[in-house]
């Protein structure tokens, strides 16, 4: 998939996740074959650029090309001047977020709240494609509800407006994360326009990723969920579209090897209490599906150092590669 200058290899893709994708995600993704990993949103406020939090989601330092950063607000002009801003700050490529539901991002008329004005859209769309030489990118939802889905006159007025591709999370904002996508809405959208679209929502699997691809005709999908605490969804994704062989699962010992770095690298990042609870987070999803998760969440959120937090993970995996070999 082509975005402007930027061929995007293989075309699976992280989705930008407030919260999840910051640079130490999004560099374990990149490594693990993600494609393109998208940043978490980054306000349009410019009152709030200079906040910790700010400077850490605009930190792309040594980040692998193409930089593609997500930006949120409402204000046309806003918007593009955080655009300017942001490209000056590394990003090569734009994204505007307008398929966000939280409610506090959707109460200031930003994120998904946006699908509901299309005049707006198409100014904000304008501005900001005007605004910068890169590529600028948009990710909507199929619609506000069930009573007014617009993602094709979404779509129409993006590529009239210069928007270079379209990621479509194949729910409406009142679905939030609930329920089954709407591939046909995707086909729908990808038959209707002429840039690139990239299918978002349930792609879990590689079996799930090739079977999106083929309904809805999408030049890529884009994996959030999926990739929380699985960030080698990436490579089994890349893999079995290429072959149609899937990889075998990661064993303990490399599952470690990936949480281990993941762990230092956020304690590198953030500092070490702030990483410390940061990482809590990622530890829980990586426990989800495997024994005794709950009982290694507990281990896990009792440590209050970075030390203490890397020992107690590297004690539960050896004890799971000693399960397997025993059973072996």
């Amino acid at each position: 998939m082509q975005i402007g200058p930027y061929r995007i290899d293989p075309p699976v893709v992280l989705a930008p996740m407030a919260g999840v994708t910051d640079k130490p995600f999004r560099l374990l993704c990149k490594r693990l074959g993600a494609g393109l990993a998208v940043s978490e949103m980054t306000t349009a406020d410019p009152k709030l650029w200079h906040t910790r939090k700010s400077l850490h989601r605009m930190d792309h330092a040594g980040e692998p090309e193409p930089v593609s950063v997500q930006i949120a607000g409402y204000d046309p002009g806003m918007l593009a001047e955080a655009a300017r801003f942001n490209v000056a700050n590394g990003a090569q490529i734009i994204d505007i977020n307008m398929g966000c539901p939280a409610k506090k991002v959707c109460n200031v008329w930003s994120g998904s709240a946006l699908l509901q004005d299309e005049p707006l859209v198409a100014r904000i769309c304008k501005a900001v494609a005007d605004a910068v030489e890169v590529p600028v990118t948009l990710k909507i939802r199929t619609g506000w509800d069930h009573e007014h889905r617009n993602a094709l006159s979404i779509a129409r007025i993006a590529e009239d407006s210069g928007i270079a591709a379209l990621s479509v999370h194949g729910r409406t904002r009142a679905d939030k994360y609930e329920g089954e996508a709407e591939y046909d809405t995707i086909a729908a959208v990808k038959a209707a326009v002429r840039i690139p679209v990239l299918a978002n929502g349930n792609v879990t699997s590689p079996e799930r990723a090739r079977h999106v691809l083929d309904v809805t005709g999408a030049d890529a999908v884009m994996i959030g969920r999926g990739a929380q605490g699985r960030p080698w969804i990436f490579r089994e994704v890349a893999h079995y579209l290429a072959t149609g062989e899937k990889l075998p699962e990661p064993t303990p010992a490399e599952v470690a090897a990936i949480l281990l770095g993941h762990l230092e690298h956020l304690y590198a990042f953030y500092g070490e209490h702030a990483g410390v609870r940061i990482a809590r987070k990622h530890l829980g999803w990586y426990a989800k599906d495997r024994p005794e998760n709950v009982a290694f969440r507990h281990v896990v959120n009792r440590a209050e150092g970075a030390g203490e937090q890397l020992r107690l993970t590297a004690e539960y995996f050896a004890g799971l590669g000693e399960l397997r070999r025993a059973a072996a």
